[in-house]
């Protein structure tokens, strides 16, 4: 399942939350959180619930709930959102994630109900940061996924184009999910018009080691998605390593050339991640 562009949707905006699917978006997220003033929070929790239950809502994408923070309406959230019948819900994200702890009791909160989806934990804090290790090998953690605007508030940094300030944590997120093998999630690129610089730094997160990036608005679906696609030419080279391996292997040579270059077993890693990539991307 890729996950290489995740879009947010307005949970008390129930136009948008049907029309999100038809994005091309990997991941649609029904916001209740940030994208929802306080006092309409219950008013987007009964649209989200409507809209999941719906039998005529058939998303062909990973559908995804943020809740609040733990402690801060999550229970309510998960409540209303899944009072309905079998609502159309493959996933739930966590804002502040900041302990193992607050995974878990997400976790809990979903399996009260029988409704045990995996969890993506948004570290966005300092103390989310420096607890990435933890939070990516709690039970229900599927992915990580970054967020710098609200960790550069929480330490005071001033955002940059180049991101500088964020560059430290933002590696140690991509670092910790590869650690607890779940999907690492890049922070959103907040200028929409701005494609060109949307890509160049969606390449940069790839280059990293991210599995995909947040988007707030549909136009910036595709430039994700190709950004973490692989191009044609890598996917040829990535095949010829995974041939010459098999090969190599049901001979009983452990070193073989490809290319004219020899192949070790960081290279084979590359080979696997890049035909994993490109698989995952063929439904577009």
């Amino acid at each position: 399942m890729a996950r290489r562009s995740v879009l947010f949707s307005p949970g008390d905006q129930p136009s948008l939350l049907r029309k999100a699917p038809g994005t091309g978006a990997d991941v649609v997220v029904f916001d209740l959180e940030d994208a929802v003033a306080p006092a309409r929070k219950t008013e987007a929790r009964t649209a989200v619930q409507s809209v999941l239950a719906d039998p005529s809502f058939d998303p062909d994408c990973e559908v995804c709930v943020r809740v609040n923070p733990v402690g801060l309406g999550a229970v309510d959230d998960v409540q209303t959102v899944l009072a309905g019948q079998n609502p159309d819900l493959d996933a739930v994200m966590l804002p502040k994630a900041e302990s193992a702890e607050d995974v878990r009791t997400l976790g809990r909160m979903l399996d009260e109900r029988a409704f045990g989806v995996p969890v993506l934990a948004l570290v966005e804090s300092a103390r989310g940061v420096l607890h990435a290790e933890e939070i990516a090998d709690a039970g229900p953690t599927d992915a990580l996924a970054f967020g710098a605007e609200d960790l550069a508030a929480d330490v005071g940094a001033t955002r940059t184009d180049d991101g500088t300030e964020v560059l430290h944590a933002r590696e140690h997120v991509v670092l910790a999910a590869g650690a607890a093998d779940v999907d690492a999630i890049d922070t959103v690129y907040t200028d929409i018009d701005d494609t060109d610089g949307l890509r160049a730094e969606t390449e940069f997160a790839a280059q990293l080691g991210y599995d995909g990036k947040m988007a707030i608005h549909p136009g910036q679906v595709d430039p994700i998605n190709d950004a973490f696609t692989p191009a044609p030419d890598d996917v040829q080279w990535a095949e010829r390593i995974l041939d010459a391996k098999a090969e190599a292997d049901a001979e009983g040579k452990g070193v073989f050339r490809v290319d004219g270059e020899m192949v070790d077993a960081p290279l084979v890693a590359q080979a696997e991640r890049i035909v994993a990539r490109a698989e995952a991307a063929k439904d577009d």
